[in-house]
């Protein structure tokens, strides 16, 4: 509920959406098992912007404004925690109008574009017309501060005397909470402490963290108290007046006001210096289309802007605002993807999931030695316990993606340095597998949950209702997932590849007749002859599940599936029950789960798709390849938000109907981000062999919208080359724009 506290004098009451009244009735959405996101309806049609660095992020709707919304995920929050609920602007007691509001390109600041309403003397007649003053708002966030600035520039030729107040409060809900998640006990607010300039507000939580968000203004204020910053600005003709605040969050011990004055520009030109550096560890993709360009840049920008950090060093963050941290799978699928354009994130990223390996047997996480880490959450509920997700290791992919990532950075870059690193990891990785993974001995890899507060479904396809058999009953653990199997082939085939350059010939020979012996296990018990496809999965009693899915497609980007059974697989893929024209569906749409507004039963994921096109690109469909970009491309472009979402609803295309959002998607979101770069190079055929010094072009091809793509300063072991492909007479050349001496490019056609 919102404060009933009476506002300052001046101030007439907040506007409706201000104050306390009934929400729209909550939608229930599942993620997983028995943790979901519980969102009210409006939150799913609002839009919304994003700022993120390091363990924080802050979501405010288009005015700038954080409104007080408990099960919106509007706020500033750092380490699973939401430190700021409300933040709002009122003028004279009124909320400002709306012009616009846009990201800069780099994604380090928010700006916002208001105006004043129409206000009125105490006779009802209008003392000051609306558009006289223009109100300039931004945002910035740098680490755990978050920095408002606030311009009012008069435009009339009268002195104005204009009255402003900031409204403010902080719920410190755990990000379980605002995703729906019920407890029964909550910790203890203390009294705000109030300087002249300054507010803190402090909890103490079950854990027994205080975590204080303090508030700092610069000017003071003329009237301060615990929710209310109120301000009197005094404008001459063409004169412009600035409000800043800093938001500052903290974990105990609370701190006393700092007393220094917020400082926006500084915080401001600190970030982009942070974003600027990683920003030059790119390679630079661009093209004739103005339109790709932007979702590009917009893409690039999203996924630096989520780069995560903590004690045990830097990491891809999974999606903004549900899954701000690290994801064992998420990172490392979003590392895959950029490898080739951005090898750093996935350095960072192994050696951040290396420092959590699981060590031991606790059957309250689903850990076991060796196995690696699925979810790391830092708020108040992991901590009591509430939720199993503090360190949970439930996925069954992590593991054998983690080994795939580490065998594919030595191939892709020529760089040893982690492999010899991390070997020890890669070991106790292979031992997961043998011991625990491969559950029956069977060559494959199989997941049955050990808790039963842990996700049922362990695979990317997580909802508790994602595997099933085609007569719409689920499957029955332990379950031998599709992909899952293709993970664990490239992690062998890459590994036994490092294992060879590291004089580990006897690792080498184990792990190619593993692989030999899981190419031929999967093709004997996954293909189904009859329907010309992949099974989805094989169920506890080693029965296929006969449902035309995505996952297959993974397999066969993976390479455990070759030949005609890839082809058969990947026209099916194309076929109209799995082809929206948005992208490929998760699920069939003659399926008897198939729901296009479900989380994994029907839905379109970018980073789904991208797979699909490493699969295509695998048979030498580029033109499939070239599909799948035009419908995630129009679809992107259609939904105004410069980078691609989490994931899309399943409803098919058409000329009436746009794509549809899927509701309480994240955005921005890395592997959705990362897609884009992926699918690219499926499209050109392009592989970087940095062990070799060589690149490769196989029979590369461009959409008949694109004259031209450039690639610039392409790493290549420790030197770059630059490249542009054009279209010319149907086909496609590759001119060299700058290549040493010691690598080779290769055109195949």
């Amino acid at each position: 509920m919102k404060s009933r506290k009476p506002a300052p004098a001046h101030v007439s009451r907040p506007p409706r959406r201000a104050v306390a009244g009934r929400r729209p009735a909550p939608i229930t959405l599942k993620v997983g098992s028995e943790y979901y996101v519980l969102a009210s309806s409006g939150a799913t049609t609002g839009a919304s912007r994003v700022l993120a660095h390091a363990q924080s992020f802050a979501v405010f709707d288009t005015t700038g404004d954080i409104a007080l919304s408990p099960l919106e995920a509007l706020g500033l929050f750092h380490r699973d925690t939401r430190f700021l609920s409300r933040f709002e602007i009122l003028v004279d007691g009124k909320a400002p109008c709306f012009l616009n509001s846009y990201l800069s390109d780099d994604n380090a600041e928010l700006r916002i574009n208001l105006t004043n309403p129409h206000l009125r003397a105490k006779g009802g007649a209008i003392s000051l017309p609306r558009t006289s003053i223009q109100l300039e708002r931004s945002w910035v966030l740098e680490d755990a501060a978050l920095f408002h600035r606030l311009t009012a520039r008069n435009y009339t030729r009268d002195r104005v005397r204009l009255p402003i107040d900031l409204f403010f409060g902080s719920d410190f809900a755990d990000l379980f909470e605002v995703r729906g998640v019920k407890r029964k006990r909550k910790g203890k607010r203390a009294r705000p402490k109030k300087t002249r300039d300054a507010v803190t507000l402090s909890y103490r939580g079950l854990d027994h963290v205080v975590r204080t968000t303090e508030l700092a203004f610069d000017p003071k204020p003329v009237h301060l108290g615990s929710e209310c910053a109120s301000f009197i600005l005094e404008l001459e003709p063409d004169q412009s007046v600035t409000l800043e605040t800093r938001i500052t969050c903290r974990l105990e011990p609370p701190p006393a006001a700092s007393g220094s004055a917020p400082n926006f520009d500084r915080a401001l030109s600190a970030r982009r210096e942070e974003i600027s550096e990683r920003d030059s560890q790119w390679a630079k993709l661009s093209t004739s289309d103005d339109l790709f360009n932007r979702l590009l840049r917009v893409s690039m920008a999203d996924l630096t802007s989520i780069i995560g950090g903590d004690s045990k060093g830097n990491f891809m963050m999974a999606g903004i605002p549900w899954f701000a941290t690290l994801f064992g799978r998420d990172s490392i699928v979003t590392s895959l993807f950029l490898l080739a354009f951005n090898s750093n994130i996935a350095g960072q990223t192994l050696r951040a999931l290396a420092a959590m390996q699981g060590t031991r047997i606790d059957d309250t996480r689903d850990e076991q030695p060796g196995k690696i880490v699925h979810e790391v959450r830092a708020g108040e509920m992991a901590a009591t316990g509430e939720i199993p997700f503090g360190r949970y290791y439930g996925s069954v992919d992590s593991t054998p993606l983690f080994l795939w990532l580490v065998g594919e950075y030595a191939r892709v870059t020529g760089d040893l340095t982690i492999a010899h690193e991390l070997w020890p990891n890669v070991q106790r990785a292979l031992e997961w597998i043998e011991r625990w993974g491969d559950i029956d001995g069977d060559a494959m890899v199989e997941y049955s949950r050990r808790t039963p507060r842990g996700l049922s479904n362990q695979g990317w396809k997580d909802s508790f209702d994602s595997i099933s058999h085609s007569d719409g009953s689920l499957a029955k653990a332990p379950i031998a997932l599709a992909e899952v199997q293709g993970y664990l082939f490239a992690a062998y085939t890459r590994i036994g590849e490092v294992a060879g350059w590291l004089g580990r010939t006897e690792v080498a020979g184990k792990l190619a007749r593993r692989a030999a012996a899981l190419k031929g296990a999967f093709l004997r018990e996954f293909w189904l002859e009859r329907s010309g496809m992949l099974a989805l999965a094989l169920d506890g009693d080693k029965r296929p599940c006969e449902v035309m899915a995505s996952n297959g497609a993974h397999a066969i980007a993976t390479g455990l599936i070759e030949g005609d059974h890839a082809a058969a697989m990947c026209q099916r893929l194309l076929a109209p029950d799995m082809f929206s024209g948005w992208g490929v569906r998760t699920l069939s749409a003659n399926e008897r789960r198939y729901n296009p507004m479900s989380y994994h039963n029907g839905s379109v994921w970018p980073h789904d798709n991208a797979l699909v096109a490493m699969a295509l690109g695998r048979t030498g469909d580029r033109q499939g390849v070239i599909k799948i970009l035009e419908a995630l491309f129009d679809a992107g472009g259609r939904l105004q938000i410069g980078s691609l979402p989490e994931l899309l609803c399943g409803f098919e295309r058409s000329p009436e109907i746009g794509p549809v959002p899927y509701p309480t998607a994240c955005h921005p979101q890395a592997w959705s981000a990362a897609s884009v770069f992926a699918i690219v190079q499926s499209m050109l055929g392009l592989s970087v062999l940095g062990a070799e010094k060589r690149v490769t072009i196989e029979s590369p091809a461009l959409p008949p919208w694109l004259e031209w793509l450039k690639i610039e300063d392409l790493r290549v072991g420790a030197e770059t080359v630059s490249l542009l492909l054009r279209r010319t007479d149907g086909a496609v050349a590759v001119e060299v724009l700058k290549k040493p001496h010691s690598v080779t490019i290769e055109v195949r056609e």
